[in-house]
């Protein structure tokens, strides 16, 4: 995943972009990257850093001083060194993405057999962001450009294009990632969470449309490509990647949430205490269930922020067994005689629930209830990077299906139909692996009634395979 920050002023820029880069850390852990240019000088500054093993205030706080202008770019990603800096029969420019490629490959061969070449190599390999940017200036104007990119990958992609002359912003043209536009006096600004905005003063303008290009300026948007009709935004960021403050679409990400555990506390019949949620995701559905069900919130789990990141994000199965137990600190006071009933956003691989179900039970838990936030996820995604990067055998569900089965690729249908006999011994057998009291997954008719989109407006692929694509 990835998350991107961009603004104009009229006045100096660059606390603006660090901060509001800053507010998308929770959506990647490996590189942050800024970029500002200076009108006076006609000078691009580019910095990039890799964030693994700290975050990105501590790497760019001590050389602010080297940036300066009234526009500028940053990006926290979970892929390739970002921004790249691009002199074309465009201009010259700086360039963000939040993409996945999944025919890197073949774009490759075709650019390369066209006489271009790659500069920016990450780990090896092809940069994205600067294949991205090399599709682009294969047009005329940067709109033609990008409805290149649009038309040429199989996967998604939304840009943010630093110019000498303003901010390019362009949503995925299937919408399956957000670009919000914020606006405060003297300034606009563009990223993929509005939670960037109400501590740098800029209030939420308008959401860009899929496929949407607009130019922005310090004093207004310009719309340079009408929004698609089609839509498919990915259900998942209200789920999970979302900050709780966040909106997309015009639909909050907290109360979203909170609805959806209030609708499920409504109609569930188990027979608990309380109700807790697993942090930090959990807990808007956790506060919503408790008072749909009529029970006390107690936080019995607690997380320690400071140094562990998010559980499925390390490329080891081990360390994501370590992270996912060391960040999660129990509360024995709160969970000993206690019939607790938790509430989390989804189950990927299953490493959190493993390592975390034992330790509250050792804590004199007395029953351990689970509601997840979402349904069973049957498939990993191919449109944006979340969950597997290694194919659909790292999911438990398809673990489970293969050994039901014998293959994990039999009657998916079944398994992601909610009360089907195939999607209840999917449940039980989840259940009884993990030794809980009870497990229930929200119903997709639930989480799409809570985050109040037309179902053909939402991707839910991961849940049962249907999204569009070109």
């Amino acid at each position: 995943m990835g998350g991107f920050f961009g603004t104009v002023s009229k006045a100096d820029c660059v606390a603006d972009v660090f901060y509001g880069t800053d507010y998308h850390s929770h959506l990647g852990t490996k590189r942050g990257g800024m970029c500002t240019y200076n009108e006076t000088e006609r000078r691009f500054t580019r910095s990039i850093h890799n964030i693994e093993s700290t975050y990105f205030r501590s790497k760019f706080e001590d050389e602010l001083d080297k940036f300066s202008g009234r526009s500028g770019i940053g990006i926290i990603s979970d892929n390739d060194p970002q921004p790249i800096i691009v002199n074309s029969h465009l201009g010259r420019f700086a360039i963000v993405t939040v993409a996945k490629v999944n025919n890197m490959d073949a774009i490759e061969r075709q650019l390369l057999d066209q006489g271009m070449h790659f500069a920016e190599l990450s780990s090896g390999k092809t940069n994205p962001t600067e294949m991205i940017a090399l599709l682009i200036i294969q047009g005329k104007t940067f709109v033609d450009g990008i409805e290149n990119v649009y038309r040429t990958i199989d996967g998604s992609c939304s840009i943010l294009i630093l110019t000498e002359d303003g901010l390019i912003a362009a949503r995925d043209s299937w919408g399956r990632t957000p670009i919000v536009i914020g606006r405060k006096p003297g300034a606009y600004a563009a990223a993929s969470e509005s939670s960037s905005f109400p501590n740098l003063d800029y209030e939420i303008d308008r959401y860009l449309g899929p496929g949407e290009i607009v130019r922005i300026h310090a004093d207004g948007v310009e719309q340079l490509r009408r929004p698609d009709d089609h839509m498919q935004i990915c259900s998942f960021l209200w789920v999970y990647y979302g900050f709780p403050t966040s909106s997309y679409e015009g639909r909050n990400v907290e109360e979203v949430r909170f609805t959806s555990g209030l609708r499920m506390g409504q109609v569930d019949d188990s027979d608990v205490d309380c109700a807790c949620g697993i942090p930090d995701s959990g807990v808007g559905m956790a506060l919503g269930y408790a008072e749909g069900k009529g029970v006390p919130y107690h936080r019995a789990i607690a997380k320690y922020t400071p140094t562990w990141p998010r559980s499925f994000t390390p490329s080891r199965q081990e360390l994501r067994s370590l992270v996912a137990k060391m960040k999660l600190i129990p509360n024995r006071a709160m969970l000993k005689d206690k019939r607790l009933l938790f509430c989390d956003d989804s189950i990927v691989r299953g490493t959190q629930l493993r390592d975390n179900v034992k330790v509250l039970y050792d804590c004199g838990a007395r029953e351990v209830h689970i509601r997840i936030a979402c349904p069973p996820l049957i498939y990993s995604c191919p449109y944006i990077g979340f969950t597997s990067s290694k194919g659909d055998l790292e999911l438990i569900t398809r673990r489970i299906i293969q050994e039901l089965e014998g293959d994990p690729n039999k009657d998916l249908d079944k398994y992601a139909t909610t009360g089907s006999p195939q999607y209840n011994r999917l449940v039980e057998t989840i259940r009884t692996r993990f030794g809980l009291d009870s497990l229930k997954f929200n119903t997709l008719e639930t989480l799409v009634a809570s985050i109040g989109l037309p179902k053909c407006k939402l991707c839910t692929h991961c849940f049962d395979g249907t999204g569009c694509c070109k």
